[in-house]
């Protein structure tokens, strides 16, 4: 049993606080960095910031929505949740339904409106089905299955970023649960065993890894991403070329609006602009793991919020990395920053729940 504790209003004022700044901010770089895609695709700078504003309007619904819905409904429809991810997971291999780009399956069309990537959804789900499956048990072989079911369609998909964020809730949750250490290295060096296999069996994959260890190899093609990144972070420098004066978002990054936004933040405002980003996020994060220490650590509402902060984290972590190089580029958006309506809107669903927690009272 936890101790009594106040409802935490701070928490949850610094957590609405936070995200509402990190998303404003994320819209200005995304019609920053996508007014020239825009314009040479549809004849004009804002559709890509028109797109995200409405996204960004029904991300706020979505967190309103859910700050006020009982966490335990989180748990009772939990296996329902896991078993609609794995359907939606499915759909985007059938032909006429799914959508493929650059030789991946990823989305679906809905009703022919709206483009949707059912992996954005499964997080949260995973998140949700983890945390009411580990706070009764920690069972490895179960665990073991149960992991593999999302990672093997998203690596049919093929889908390495999210695979890698997907396993990195899954043994998270796993270790904050109590899970056992040794089965957790376990895990950890047959995914890696895994993930390396992947890479080898894919020509494209390859070229990313090679690229990685020598920027040099075919710069006009599997290098041109990486080295037009280093130039933007380059051209940045402490203090920014100042808003509106990238050159690189001039159709010389690829996705500079989605996965390499970062680099355009950089370039405008700098890496002393780029660290006070980085720790709006760190903040996020530290209020979240605040809100989840409130609880008992085997229950349903710790792992919540914790499995959430894992999430975010890693796909924050991740993104962060590539674009400076730290590991190959992932294609892995910034949460809260970059375009994309599937990913926006489930990250501030998540945070409606964790301002749902933040307003609990522990029993």
């Amino acid at each position: 049993m936890g101790k009594k504790k106040k409802i935490n209003f701070s928490s949850t004022f610094f957590l609405l606080l936070l995200t509402t700044v990190i998303s404003l901010i994320g819209l200005l770089f995304v019609f920053e960095s996508s007014t020239a895609e825009s314009f040479t695709t549809f004849g004009h700078p804002y559709h890509y910031v028109k797109s995200q504003a409405l996204w960004l309007g029904l991300g706020f619904i979505t967190l309103f929505i859910s700050s006020f819905i009982p966490i335990k409904f989180w748990q009772k429809i939990s296996p329902l949740l896991f078993f609609i991810t794995l359907i939606t997971l499915v759909m985007v291999f059938i032909p006429g339904f799914g959508m493929k780009l650059n030789g991946a399956r990823r989305w679906f069309s809905l009703f022919g409106l709206v483009t949707i990537q059912p992996v954005e959804i499964a997080k949260f789900s995973l998140v949700a089905f983890f945390a009411a499956w580990m706070s009764k048990h920690q069972r490895l072989l179960p665990f073991i299955f149960l992991t593999s079911l999302p990672v093997t369609l998203l690596m049919l998909q093929p889908d390495l970023g999210s695979t890698l964020v997907v396993t990195a809730i899954a043994l998270g949750m796993y270790f904050v649960a109590g899970g056992q250490m040794k089965y957790i290295f376990l895990v950890s060096g047959v995914g890696l065993l895994l993930v390396l296999g992947a890479i080898f069996s894919s020509e494209y994959r390859m070229k990313r890894v090679s690229t990685f260890f020598n920027p040099e190899l075919d710069p006009l093609g599997s290098s041109f991403h990486i080295r037009q990144i280093t130039l933007a972070l380059g051209r940045g420098g402490l203090f920014g070329q100042g808003i509106g004066e990238s050159k690189q978002k001039y159709n010389y990054i690829p996705e500079a609006s989605s996965d390499s936004i970062l680099a355009i933040v950089a370039e405008e405002i700098g890496f002393a602009g780029s660290m006070i980003i980085i720790n709006l996020f760190l903040a996020y994060f530290f209020v979240t793991f605040r809100i989840a220490a409130k609880f008992p650590n085997d229950s349903f509402e710790h792992l919540l919020a914790m499995g959430i902060l894992i999430w975010i984290s890693t796909q924050t972590l991740l993104n962060i990395s590539a674009v400076v190089a730290l590991v190959p580029l992932t294609g892995m958006p910034l949460p809260f920053f970059s375009y994309g309506g599937s990913s926006l809107v489930m990250v501030m669903l998540a945070t409606g729940v964790l301002t749902k927690l933040s307003l609990e009272k522990v029993k």
